[in-house]
This record gives structure tokens, sequence and C-alpha cells, in this order.
């Protein structure tokens, strides 16, 4: 199964507090360890909302750009991991192993959600909708 793996903002990632060296490396390990295991399939840190817009869709041609900063700071995103896991179990085993909070200064809150699968759609994923998102996925492979 594959999950997301979202880090809530802060306080401090919301005011662009970058990562000390140590914590670089404390992270870069763990990441070395999801790798080295076959978990992890993708991850990245997100800039501050300051940076990032908000598209509200109302009806079919309603479209309102919203600026950042966005107020609900426990609502953000600070970064994810894309992983690939046998059982929602195994994440939770593998993020309780993560190198956050280690001083104790600010909590830091982090979500685990299952990414829908083909199969997760039923009958309304066509034979024909199947092949057009397996042909999306291999032009999306071949530009890496």
């Amino acid at each position: 199964m594959k999950v997301i793996v979202m880090v809530k903002a802060s306080a401090d990632t919301e005011a662009g507090v970058m990562p000390s060296e140590a914590e670089l490396a404390a992270m870069g390990a763990f990441n070395e360890e999801l790798v080295n295991a076959g978990i992890m399939l993708a991850g990245e840190g997100l800039h501050p909302s300051v940076r990032g817009v908000r598209v509200r869709f109302e009806g079919a041609s309603g479209r309102t750009v919203i600026d950042g900063p966005f107020a609900e700071t426990r609502e953000l995103v600070a970064g994810f991991w894309l992983w690939q896991v046998r059982s929602m179990d195994e994440a939770v085993e593998w993020l309780k192993r993560a190198p956050f909070n280690t001083v104790g200064t600010q909590p830091v809150e982090v979500e685990i959600r299952p990414i829908f699968e083909d199969e997760d759609f039923g009958e309304a994923f066509t034979p024909e909708l199947r092949a057009q998102e397996q042909r999306l996925r291999e032009r999306i492979s071949n530009n890496d």
C-alpha cells in the first residue's frame, strides 16, 4: 500500500526557520534507512505558506486565488514523504523512528494517510480509464 506521510507545519516552519546541520544529518540518515528498506518513494520539505497560494473553486467557472500566508498553522503541511509499505502498522512503526523533536522544544505532528489504489475505484474505473492512467504514469516515469 502507498501512504503519504504529512509533516504538519509549526510556528517555526511558517516563520521559515531552517533545520540545523544536526537535524538535517539525522533526517538524512533516517531517509537513507527508508530508501535502503524500499519504503521511501519520494519526500520533500515545503516553503512556508507565505510563498503559496490557494485556489478556491465555486461552481463551474468561479475561481478565486488566495495568497498566503494562511492563518491556521495546524492545518498546513510543512513536508511530506510517499512510502510503499505492507500495512498502516508498518508505516506507523517506521514513523515512530523519525528524528522529530529530539530536544523537546516544540511538538511535531505527522499524519499518515493511505493513497487510493486503482481497485478502490471499483467499476467506475473502466478499462479505458485504467489504460489512460497507465499511459500517464509511464510518461511521468520517463520525465525523471
